[in-house]
């Protein structure tokens, strides 16, 4: 299927691996062209490098700058120029007691995960307004609508990224232009991958064995394994094309049926 995105410019926030790198693929691969972002320079080149090569001929470019930096925020805004296709990516994720997180990191969870989305989106906007066609996209976490007990901190600020992006997508009424959230489930990222592979090596034992073993005791999951990074990028992909046009102001789950409870 031709998801008729040749022509189209996306940045994704937070796309040097994991999810993020998975969407960037996936948009080039689809003939959008597509600048990514991390915080270091050198990853950021070490991921459109690797683009180019899984993807030759694809017009892959990089901004480094970390969004938790008012300085680098204003850089990162002056030199994206216009842009049809926002995915609002990056994000903190940790798994923590209540009474253990203070203040500040509760701060700094908000600043990353949701005024992040906030900036790019009052920056770009009103130039998608404008034109008559644009795509913002919030990638969120079913952890934002079933607030996990050892992740309040995570959950609350999914939660505040699916009202930021209901409200946008009033603002886009009659327009070409809109406003979704992906709810992604368990998914086997860079991160949860390296997480696994230390916890394995310290028990002696695969790492692939322990996937398993983690998935298998997720019984509220339908799908019974971890999803892939690829299958998140799958659906914002559509999202994120013409395609999409009859919706707007959506939150779509792409988590396993991990909110549905197995007997």
């Amino acid at each position: 299927m031709d998801l008729e995105l040749t022509g189209r410019r996306a940045f994704v926030s937070g796309s040097t691996q994991g999810i993020g790198y998975a969407i960037a693929r996936a948009l080039l691969a689809e003939g959008a062209s597509v600048v990514i972002n991390g915080r270091r320079e050198a990853a950021v080149q070490g991921a459109v490098e690797r683009l180019r090569d899984e993807l030759p001929g694809a017009e892959a470019s990089g901004i480094a700058a970390d969004v938790e930096r008012p300085d680098e925020v204003a850089r990162l805004l002056g030199a994206l120029g216009e842009v049809d296709i926002l995915v609002n990516n990056v994000g903190l994720f940790e798994v923590a007691a209540f009474d253990d997180v203070l203040d500040e990191e509760w701060r700094r969870y908000f600043e990353v995960n949701v005024m992040s989305g906030v900036v790019l989106s009052r920056h770009l906007l009103p130039r998608m307004l404008e034109s008559g066609w644009g795509r913002i996209l919030f990638i969120s976490s079913e952890a934002g609508v079933n607030v996990p007990a050892d992740m309040v901190h995570y959950g609350a600020t999914k939660a505040a990224q699916l009202a930021v992006a209901n409200g946008l997508a009033k603002l886009t009424r009659g327009t070409g232009v809109t406003v979704n959230s992906v709810l992604g489930g368990p998914t086997y990222s860079d991160g949860v991958a390296q997480a696994v592979d230390r916890i394995a090596r310290g028990q002696g034992i695969p790492a692939a064995h322990l996937k398993a073993a983690i998935a298998a005791e997720n019984r509220t999951s339908l799908l019974e394994r971890f999803i892939e990074p690829s299958e998140i990028a799958a659906l914002v992909t559509y999202l994120a094309s013409p395609l999409s046009s009859a919706t707007n102001g959506a939150a779509l789950r792409a988590d396993g049926g991990v909110l549905t409870t197995v007997v």
